[in-house]
């Protein structure tokens, strides 16, 4: 039976799977990869250490399989930047990762020039640190990276493939190069004037090909699935998006991560800038020739499962991730408590990157449970805040929204998002839809699944909450939501004193 292998590199690990015909995974490895933070507001991952994860985790679902796959997918956390040299293939410097701020006082003043409506009209983006181009310019300014035509920049899919064919590919697609704020989305090119602002030029950073196509072809000398076609490259939440099937214009899902990302399929027409939300390509086909691309809103919330993360690590009140649903429930309100987490600064519709973690509303009566209710329940209206943004921007009215990630196995979670956005909310059977996507494009690429409507078929429903009939307080809780986050704005100084 053929099946082909998704390598997924996310924040906090690597996985590779093999995904079969019927969209099952039937094998599966990961390794988590070590955090790096040496300065308050920097995360930096060790690009050799990524690449050594990949290696390990293909090589043993490759063994236990026993087969080649017929295809290779790579699906990426977006943003965070490698810097490497072409002749040696080694790192420059370690890898700048998504949630890095060291380049908030640059973005700072860059908004104060003629370059913000630039940005916003041309890459759909915000100026915002959590993007790759003031990333790039500060290895090169301050990482002190001298360019030449051997310096490569690249996100951490480039970066795989240029691994996996031994330096003979170095590409990117579509989705990755949105998110770096050098990249057109309506020409589907690089731009010159961002390039010329951020001092790079276009012979360091990667070629762009469709994300389900051609990208290259392992090399012979690994001793792992050597000679194996690369055709399917995404980001994670564009692939996300992808694996739930949702092809069609208006449909949405929100994957509760260490961060959350609301996408809704907009259609093949690039949307016009829209205040709080980002405009992005959420995949794009090689049809015998034929590009088509489609298009994304997305919301990017910083924050959410890193939060539940800090009440394990920092105030200790539960004692593994799993345990939080349970304490919520020993309350069946939080009693006025509200949590914004807003460790790093707040991301759509805000774009606030001084804001800072309030937690508000709390007496002497405001227990463990609360708190733990009141961390659910930011969750649900840090979505909300993106979806409202997203109803009428577009225009069109949200009929359900389908989740994965880890918080997502929290029923409470579900019906609380249910209630508050009072559209049916529905998780998945197989919730590795991040991997499922690179898989798809990848598969679709070789023919291996020959439509889209075939990869839909394959979409099963493991729960679906509905809201609940009655709810009369949705609104009034909300309200007291936007209050909290106006107290949490604005908080930090230029200079960012943020700790991650």
């Amino acid at each position: 039976m053929g099946a082909v292998l998704a390598v997924d590199a996310g924040t906090t690990g690597i996985r590779s799977l093999l995904i079969d015909e019927n969209g099952e995974i039937i094998q599966t490895a990961y390794r988590e990869l070590t955090q790096y933070f040496p300065n308050p507001g920097w995360v930096e991952h060790d690009p050799n250490e990524i690449w050594e994860c990949v290696q390990s985790t293909m090589s043993e679902v490759l063994e236990a399989h026993g087969k080649d796959p017929v295809a290779i997918g790579i699906t990426n956390q977006r943003e965070t930047i490698v810097a490497w040299d072409k002749k040696t293939s080694l790192p420059l410097y370690r890898a700048l990762v998504w949630q890095d701020r060291r380049t908030s006082k640059r973005c700072s003043d860059l908004q104060k020039t003629d370059l913000l409506p630039y940005i916003r009209k041309t890459t759909g983006l915000v100026l915002d640190p959590y993007f790759s181009a003031t990333k790039i310019e500060w290895l090169i300014n301050e990482g002190e990276i001298a360019l030449s035509p051997d310096v490569a920049f690249g996100t951490i899919d480039s970066w795989i493939l240029w691994n996996l064919t031994n330096g003979s590919a170095f590409a990117t697609d579509p989705t990755n190069a949105s998110r770096t704020m050098l990249f057109d989305i309506k020409r589907m090119k690089w731009d010159e004037r961002l390039l010329n602002v951020f001092g790079i030029t276009e012979e360091n950073l990667p070629a762009v090909l469709p994300s389900s196509g051609q990208f290259g072809i392992t090399s012979t000398s690994h001793s792992f699935a050597a000679g194996i076609p690369i055709t399917g490259i995404a980001g994670d939440q564009q692939a996300s998006l992808f694996g739930h099937a949702a092809f069609a214009a208006g449909d949405a899902k929100n994957t509760y991560g260490t961060g959350s990302f609301i996408l809704m399929n907009v259609g093949q027409e690039c949307p016009e800038p829209v205040d709080g939300l980002l405009s992005t390509v959420a995949w794009t086909i090689d049809n015998d020739g034929e590009i088509s691309t489609t298009y994304a809103l997305e919301g990017s919330i910083f924050v959410t499962g890193a939060a539940v993360q800090w009440l394990r690590d920092g105030l200790k009140i539960i004692d593994k991730v799993s345990d939080l649903e349970k304490l919520a429930l020993e309350c069946e309100t939080t009693d006025d408590v509200y949590f914004v987490p807003a460790f790093t600064g707040l991301g759509s519709p805000w774009w606030d990157p001084y804001a800072r973690g309030t937690l508000i509303g709390l007496t002497r009566g405001t227990g463990q449970a609360e708190i733990a209710r009141a961390t659910i329940e930011s969750m649900v209206f840090q979505t909300r805040d993106v979806v409202d943004s997203m109803r009428i921007s577009s225009g069109k009215k949200l009929k359900s929204l389908k989740v994965d990630g880890g918080a997502s196995a929290m029923n409470l979670l579900l019906q609380l998002q249910s209630d508050q956005l009072r559209v049916p909310v529905s998780r998945p059977k197989v919730q590795e839809t991040t991997a499922l996507g690179a898989a798809y494009l990848a598969g679709l690429s070789i023919g291996f699944w020959n439509s889209l409507d075939e990869i839909r078929n394959l979409w099963t429903l493991d729960h679906t909450s509905i809201p609940t009939k009655g709810i009369t307080t949705n609104d009034v809780s909300h309200q007291k939501w936007l209050k909290a986050i106006q107290r949490s704005q604005g908080w930090a100084d230029d200079e960012g004193s943020i700790a991650l």
